[in-house]
Order: C-alpha cells, then sequence, then structure tokens
C-alpha cells in the first residue's frame, strides 16, 4: 500500500471516475492493445479488479468521498488510501491518510487544497438539489450540457473546462482536481457507426473514444510543475442484458465488478 501520509500535502491529486465502465471491457480493450494511453499510464500493468461500494453513481461517489475507495475482490481487510476519522475502523493503516472532516473533499480543503469538480452524469448538474449535493462537496465546481451523455465529445468538452482552470489554481495552493467521465453512459450508440442500440460493442468504443483524448487529462494535471497522484476507476458497471438485466442499480456481477489503477504522474511527461 502507498504511504498517502507522503503524499497528501506534497502532490497535486487526480481523481477520475469513468462512469458505468465495466471491468471485463475495460480489461479486454487493454490487453488488445485498443487503450494504448490508459496502458501507458498503467506502466505496462493491469487494471486492477475490483468491487464498487455501491450499484449506482449517486451512492458509490458519497462511498468515495467517505474514503471507501472500490474493494479488492480478494480477502480482507484491506487497508484504505483515505478514511475519515471513525472510532472502530479496521481499515485504517499506518499509510492511510485521515481526515476529521466527514468526507475527503472538506477534508482537503482543510488540508490547503483547492478542490475542483467537473462533472459528467447528471448527479452532478446543478440543475436539481439532488444534482446539487455532490458539487457542492467542492470549492469550485462546474457543469454544462456539453458534459454529459448525450454529447458525443463529452470529455473533450470537459477537458477544454480543466483546461481553462488548472492555470488559475493557485500556485502556492495544492490541487485536488476531480473529473466524472460520462461517456461509457448510455446512451453510448453514438460511438458505434451504424449501431441502433446501445451494446457491449458501444460501451467498448466509447472507452475507447475516452482514450483518445485521456492523455490530455494527465498533461493538464501535471502542467503545474508539481508530481500528480492519479485514480482511475469505475464507479460500477452496467449490464446489456445478462440474465435479463439491463442498466445498473442492480446486484449482478457485472455492475459489483469494476476496474482500478492508481498511480504517480510526473511533470513533462505527457
Amino acid at each position: 500500500m502507498r504511504d498517502m501520509n507522503a503524499i497528501v500535502g506534497d502532490h497535486d491529486l487526480l481523481f477520475v471516475t469513468l462512469d458505468t465502465l465495466r471491468y471485463d471491457v475495460a480489461a479486454g480493450l487493454l490487453a488488445a492493445g485498443r487503450t494504448p494511453n490508459l496502458a501507458r499510464a498503467l506502466q505496462g500493468g493491469v487494471w486492477e479488479r475490483r468491487h464498487a461500494p455501491a450499484s449506482f453513481t449517486y451512492a458509490a461517489h458519497h462511498a468515495f468521498f467517505a474514503g471507501f475507495l472500490p474493494t479488492p475482490t480478494t480477502p480482507g481487510p484491506h487497508p484504505r488510501l483515505f478514511a475519515a476519522e471513525f472510532p472502530g475502523s479496521e481499515t485504517a493503516a499506518t499509510g492511510t491518510w485521515t481526515f476529521a472532516e466527514a468526507d475527503l473533499v472538506t477534508g482537503l480543503r482543510a488540508a490547503g487544497y483547492h478542490t475542483v469538480c467537473v462533472g459528467g452524469v447528471g448527479f452532478f448538474d446543478h440543475r436539481s438539489a439532488l444534482g446539487s449535493v455532490l458539487p457542492s462537496l467542492f470549492a469550485e465546481s462546474h457543469w454544462r450540457p456539453e458534459y454529459g451523455v448525450t454529447n458525443p465529445a463529452c470529455f473533450e468538452e470537459q477537458l477544454g473546462c480543466v483546461a481553462a482552470i488548472v492555470p488559475a489554481v493557485p500556485a502556492d495552493r495544492r490541487m485536488f482536481l476531480f473529473v466524472n467521465v460520462a461517456a461509457m453512459h448510455q446512451p453510448n450508440r453514438h460511438y458505434l457507426p451504424r449501431a441502433a442500440a446501445d451494446c457491449l460493442e458501444s460501451h467498448a468504443a466509447a472507452l475507447e473514444y475516452v482514450d483518445r483524448h485521456i492523455a490530455r487529462l494527465f498533461a493538464l494535471a501535471t502542467v503545474r510543475g508539481r508530481p500528480c497522484f492519479a485514480i482511475v476507476c469505475s464507479d460500477h458497471g452496467t449490464a446489456y442484458g445478462e440474465d435479463g438485466h439491463v442498466g445498473h442499480r442492480v446486484g449482478h456481477e457485472v455492475v459489483w465488478t469494476v476496474p482500478y489503477a492508481d498511480f504517480v504522474l510526473r511533470p513533462g511527461r505527457w
């Protein structure tokens, strides 16, 4: 396990959720060489197979922001990278960065980080009270319809926002940048020419689209000249007919099983 007490306060932080991405699709494309930029970030490794803390975006991100990232599928207990101070916790270890606040975002703000959210799916859209809960945790948060699930260029639009945000972060502050990428979420048929409906193949094509542009995000995360600790994972998977299920918010293996990776991005390498 990484010593997060040596990272928090020294590194910038990047947390990317590839919303709805299935583990089998992510691992299959990586093995086939179809996601070269993610392969480069993983440094020739593989996606770690983990279990999501919930079966849909809202619940999963509440858990993430409390320090409960996707859990390894092997028997635990598994030490966590971040943890709120909580009596009796069995997963906070020596290398865990703990915080007194109720959520990680607020804890990082108290530790001097400028916290930024660039939303994707509707739970980050500010268009309702519910859609404001998660982004309101951050010092600044951004969402436009162009960042959402119906725009085939949604990730590129988000990157344009990130490119404007990062240079404005005060040089003497560390940055915590959170990006929720919506492309894999339904509808994704527009990433597969002539597809009449969403399917595993269009889900995979959406990930290939994200991979074509994610190197720009990694470059932006390090343009301030500091190393950046990055977490890239899915919040949950989704079903395309398995055992009769379509979508998520159900307790099916393809929903609970997600890809996870963390790594350090170095300035000038992207």
